[in-house]
């Protein structure tokens, strides 16, 4: 690729997302896109004031929204959408800070020394290998500035790093215990419960259990049972209400009483079914080995969750109870013994995801490297018949391509992961963050290197077979102008998009002229994808900090993606995205793991940078660093990340204690009763001819 290919990635990418931009300001002020851009204050019932309706709705785009997004504090966006919306918004930050202080090293230092590195004129005949450290000389003196830099860059990286595990640990202490009433806090998950033989059931043996073995703290338990009959009815229930419903409209101007009571019939019959199956009597022959355990205090839930209950490690298997609106009520009723079968089954599958995505990213990469496909394949030369075709082909279609393949895959991963058998919707999403993140790691830097440094080396190899270690050294410094148009595409246009929701828009243009059509909008609220955001923000992460060395002039266009994601992701925050749960920011040491993989990979590059340029002593003098990284991330393990996965003993006792002292305690293990009942249990309400009729359920065993 050369420089023209790259100024035509970034014209095409910053039109678009100027053009989408102000699209989206535009959509934004109509009243009738409120429920795509304001669902969250909408939902609060706090409904956007729009001003009567003015031409300026239409001519005058703002970009006000952005410097509104920078004057946003951290405890409103605590307030908002808890402590992992923060963690994204603190990951867009790291990036801020880490890539400003390290485009200043590689664009004062290391770029002019990259573009002085070759004597020979020809040398430099791309104007982007010549700002690489490609375009040094085999032996020359002037690696060891790269090196110095090598270590500015990784220590500074590692000081953010410690920084954030801090920051966000106190962060943590503090919302437990503003959060502090939360039923999770008292409750533990129990499984593998094994079945009385007296009274052939589960329940009573788990009352038996902790009634004897935690008798100061131990409080009450909800059993789960296997509610897949009832959850067919529910279903059937809706389907039923819902016509009737359309029914009641329609009787307005057709006399359809009969057909309309025999779905009152219907629903009827379908609730003394439902009440049938959720009888005590019914619902003891489906027990499941699990159940929700509360607890009198913090300190007896943190005890029980953390703790060995049995001599047999495979019986009464304890941790740590999600809040009831994580609970994966499905994954529960899997029988703990099959657990290792999912598992299996989602390695299988990503497996062969990763397998069938090679494919596109082969093909991406022949189109990125032209010049050598006109060699292979010469009817591709008609493109250059085209002034300019031949710079948006290679420049921008490339990363437009692959990014579009790109956005299936965290769904398709997060579909996988919710069949792998976790027992909390966050912990699927921290699975589906790592598979993806490693996906994209392997298909998106690794393979791309690979497949796109394999045209040059093919030819290369036949004419010049003596020169094949310099290009292997160049493998990295070549991919450097691709690795610029995806950043590009990724940030310009992938958070323009992901601001203007094209998705929800055509879906609701559909829906408001077919299905809904004189019907009041419904509200298109979700949670916020982190399985999708962390990931593709961490590749980002680690494409910047393995070119931070390489090749600097990739830095200036991460500090761009990462100041417009956070301006974007502040909005949908505050706007758009709902919270379902908070996990007290639990996806933070995850991040922290992608970024020393990426500061690991740094290094590693280096090393073999430095000796294949003959440059050993700094080969050598590298590796220090790398066992000081290793070193600091063993120590983040055992100093920070305990706490993320565990309720520590001092900070239950210690809230304990503040309840204690306000004469709370009572009231603050009460809620967490009765909160874990499933879905299929709960109350269900009759409508016939208007009235309801409301029956009561099981109550807690």
């Amino acid at each position: 690729m050369n420089g023209q290919s790259l100024l035509a990635s970034a014209g095409i990418n910053i039109g678009l997302a100027v053009l989408i931009l102000i699209l989206f300001s535009i959509l934004k002020k109509q009243p009738s896109n409120a429920p795509i851009y304001y669902p969250r204050p909408l939902s609060k019932q706090n409904r956007p004031i729009f001003p009567p309706f003015s031409l300026s709705r239409f001519i005058g785009p703002s970009f006000s929204w952005i410097p509104r997004a920078f004057r946003v504090s951290e405890d409103e966006i605590l307030d908002i959408s808890g402590l992992d919306a923060l963690v994204v918004i603190r990951l867009f930050k790291f990036g801020i800070n880490f890539f400003s202080v390290s485009s200043v090293v590689g664009l004062l230092i290391l770029l002019p020394i990259n573009y002085a590195g070759q004597d020979d004129p020809s040398a430099t005949e791309r104007c982007l290998d010549s700002c690489t450290i490609s375009n040094i000389k085999r032996g020359s003196n002037r690696l060891w500035v790269h090196f110095i830099c090598l270590w500015l860059i990784s220590i500074y990286g590692l000081y953010l790093l410690y920084r954030e595990y801090s920051v966000i640990l106190v962060r943590r202490i503090q919302r437990m215990r503003i959060l502090r009433n939360r039923p999770d806090q008292f409750t533990t998950l129990v499984r593998q419960i094994p079945i009385c033989n007296e009274h052939k059931a589960r329940g009573c043996c788990v009352d038996h259990f902790f009634s004897k073995h935690h008798p100061y703290s131990y409080h009450s338990y909800q059993m789960l049972y296997d509610g897949k009959d009832i959850e067919v009815l529910l279903v059937k229930r809706r389907t039923v209400k819902k016509s009737i419903g359309e029914m009641l409209l329609w009787d307005k101007r057709r006399d359809d009483a009969e057909k309309a009571a025999l779905l009152e019939e219907k629903l009827q019959e379908l609730f003394h079914k439902i009440h049938h199956l959720q009888s005590e009597e019914m619902l003891k022959t489906k027990e499941l080995p699990v159940a929700f355990v509360t607890f009198k205090s913090r300190w007896g839930a943190a005890l029980a969750a953390q703790t060995q209950q049995h001599t047999n490690p495979l019986l009464w298997i304890t941790e740590t109870a999600p809040e009831p609106n994580d609970v994966s009520w499905r994954n529960l009723a899997i029988q703990y013994k099959f657990l290792p079968l999912h598992k299996i089954g989602v390695i299988l599958a990503a497996s062969l995801l990763t397998v069938f995505f090679a494919v596109p990213v082969t093909a991406v990469q022949g189109i990125a490297k032209f010049e050598k496909l006109k060699k292979w394949f010469p009817p591709v030369k008609a493109i250059e018949l085209i002034p300019g075709l031949s710079s948006v082909v290679t420049g921008y279609l490339p990363s437009a391509i692959l990014k579009g393949f790109l956005y299936i895959v965290p769904f398709a991963v997060l579909a996988m992961c919710k069949v792998g058998g976790s027992i909390s919707k966050s912990k699927e999403e921290i699975k589906a963050c790592n598979m993806v993140f490693y996906f994209l790691v392997g298909n998106v830097f690794f393979l791309s290197l690979i497949s796109g440094s394999l045209l040059d080396e093919i030819g290369q190899s036949f004419i010049h077979p003596k020169d094949l270690p310099s290009h292997l050294a160049a493998l990295a410094s070549s991919q450097a102008d691709f690795f610029m148009t995806y950043i590009l595409t990724d940030g310009l246009s992938g958070f323009s998009l992901e601001i203007l929701q094209p998705g929800l828009l055509l879906w609701d243009l559909i829906k408001s002229h077919t299905f809904n059509r004189g019907k009041e909008k419904e509200l298109y609220l979700y949670s916020l994808p982190y399985f999708r955001i962390i990931p593709t923000v961490a590749l980002s992460i680690l494409i910047g900090i393995v070119y931070a060395v390489i090749a600097p002039l990739l830095l200036p266009f991460l500090i761009v993606y990462f100041f417009l994601g956070y301006a974007v992701y502040i909005n949908q925050i505050q706007d758009v995205y709902e919270t379902v749960y908070d996990t007290y920011g639990q996806f933070w040491p995850f991040i922290h793991h992608y970024i020393f993989v990426a500061i690991i990979l740094m290094q590693i590059t280096m090393i073999g940078l430095f000796g294949l340029k003959s440059k050993p002593a700094a080969s050598i003098a590298t590796i220090p660093l790398v066992l000081l990284t290793i070193m600091f991330n063993e120590y983040c393990k055992i100093r920070f990340l305990p706490a993320f996965q565990r309720y520590s003993i001092q900070n239950a006792v210690e809230n304990d204690e503040v309840d204690e002292e306000n004469g709370q305690m009572e009231g603050s293990y009460e809620k967490a009763v009765g909160v874990y009942r499933q879905p299929s249990l709960r109350q269900v309400n009759f409508t016939q001819s208007g009235s309801i009729l409301t029956q009561p359920l099981i109550t807690s065993l």
